[in-house]
């Protein structure tokens, strides 16, 4: 274990080192890096994904038929998965824990960025398949940083079965158009805070702070927060302070510009803001009369990920986990939740904010289908 954690920070810095010298943003250094808090959650997920009930050939709904017959269903994998994803070398171990566990099969093709790393992960994954006397080619890590492999592998149907894309919105935008074979997607991450006229200040900060500032470059962080127009003269400034000791950049509809004039970074809000995913320390802001207006605006700009409302009030907060349609739907916390790890599926092999197969965090569930199975007796239909 030793061996693999120094082979894995030496071939993390030959990715870092690389990474600075051809100028990459921040959000993209942050998630290459492997620190050892990241190199520790990648092996308690593999150690979750252990510990899960194995789906594969579960039976459920069993029921008999006036014919006699009796008709359930079965979990079975989905087959060959192919993944691409950018710059997240965890994402190479947390792919092949869930497809094997989930009795897939799959290709890896990460980003140039990490190529150094995921080769050092690929090599240390084969030697755990061989250990376990399992096939070492059940996961293949694709060793060319050639764009060319990405269209390949998304033009196989006979080979791939399905395909999960994790990155920037260029390269998912890009798949849509030329893959022939089905996904498992997001395309961004454009999620809400909203602070209703009932919140609890207590929690209210602590949430909008976390929302936004635990993580930059991350598809659950906070990109639009919405306050209810009376609280927003009482919270805003008290929020603006706390955002202010991490130099975030807000961008304010009138309103807000209003409230929170002299503040260092602020900047009046564009209609392209609220449906701009920032990574970054920018965050837009905007006033609005209640949850009604709150919600019609996650309508118009929301990309389906993840919101948030922070409130006491039952009534306003089971209303917008009904009327919100979104993956992930959450009250009194903070949008950074939103992660297979967290809702202890062990790890998560992408979020999707499509509505067919899968929705939310992609664990083992979402990598199996299920097929009709049929016990008879000699019964024939007539």
């Amino acid at each position: 274990m030793v061996v693999g954690v120094e082979l894995l920070r030496a071939a993390n810095q030959l990715d870092l080192d690389a990474a600075r010298a051809n100028g990459l943003e921040p959000a993209m250094l942050d998630r290459l890096t492997l620190s050892d808090k990241a190199i520790a959650t990648m092996v308690e997920g593999l150690r979750q994904i252990v510990a899960l009930a194995d789906p594969i050939g579960e039976i459920s709904n069993m029921k008999f038929r006036p014919t006699g017959i009796q008709v359930g269903q079965m979990r079975v994998p989905l087959g060959v998965i192919g993944i691409i994803y950018e710059a997240r070398p965890n994402v190479t171990v947390d792919a092949a824990g869930l497809c094997i566990k989930s009795g897939n099969a799959t290709i890896l093709r990460g980003g140039s960025e990490a190529i150094n790393c995921n080769r050092a992960l690929a090599k240390l994954v084969k030697e755990g398949l061989a250990g376990a006397g399992l096939p070492p080619d059940a996961v293949q890590v694709i060793d060319t940083t050639d764009r060319a492999a990405v269209g390949a592998l998304i033009t196989m149907p006979q080979y791939v079965d399905v395909i999960v894309p994790r990155g920037g919105k260029g390269l998912i935008a890009r798949l849509m158009e030329e893959s022939t074979v089905p996904m498992i997607k997001h395309l961004d991450g454009i999620c809400h805070v909203y602070i209703d006229d009932k919140a609890d200040f207590e929690k209210a900060l602590p949430i909008a702070f976390n929302a936004k500032c635990h993580r930059y470059g991350t598809c659950n962080t906070m990109e639009t927060l919405l306050v209810a127009r009376s609280v927003a003269a009482q919270i805003l400034p008290k929020l603006a302070a706390l955002y202010l000791s991490e130099k975030v950049e807000l961008r304010a509809d009138p309103e807000a510009l209003a409230i929170l004039a002299g503040y260092p970074h602020l900047t009046p809000v564009a209609e392209a803001d609220w449906q701009t995913e920032y990574l970054a320390p920018i965050l837009a802001v905007k006033v609005v009369a209640g949850i009604d207006e709150a919600m019609d605006h996650i309508s118009a700009y929301s990309s389906k990920h993840t919101e948030a409302i922070v409130t006491e009030d039952y009534s306003a907060a089971m209303r917008f986990l009904r009327e919100v349609d979104s993956a992930s739907v959450m009250v009194n916390a903070s949008t950074r939740f939103a992660d297979g790890f967290e809702y202890g599926l062990g790890a998560e092999i992408g979020i999707s904010n499509d509505k067919l197969h899968a929705r939310g965090p992609v664990g083992l569930e979402g990598l199996t289908s299920l097929k009709y199975i049929v016990f008879g007796h000699g019964e024939v239909r007539q």
